[in-house]
């Protein structure tokens, strides 16, 4: 992502759009910018800290940075576990 004008706390630093995806690798919500602080790239899948104090202290910045959203790492692998079935609860009679 290119901008002509930003906020001097994004000065040298590489700003990505991300993508939710689900468990599955679909689309989930919105995308959005992320200050990448794991050099990742096009197409990589990533870990994304979106809670602006954490993200803050990640990148060393002050309280009044307004960065919201750092990725944080680069996903080699995803092994998911199928969940177990929910188990039905019984009614029992007194």
């Amino acid at each position: 992502m290119w901008a002509a004008v930003k906020h001097p706390a994004f000065a040298g630093q590489t700003l990505l759009v991300v993508q939710p995806l689900d468990e599955n690798g679909r689309d989930s919500g919105a995308s959005f910018v992320a200050v990448d602080h794991a050099q990742a790239g096009a197409g990589d899948r990533v870990l994304v800290l979106t809670e602006g104090g954490g993200a803050r202290q990640v990148l060393g910045k002050g309280d009044k940075t307004p960065i919201r959203s750092v990725i944080v790492g680069v996903v080699d692998t995803m092994d998911i576990e199928a969940a177990a079935p929910a188990a039905a609860v019984e009614e029992r009679g007194s």
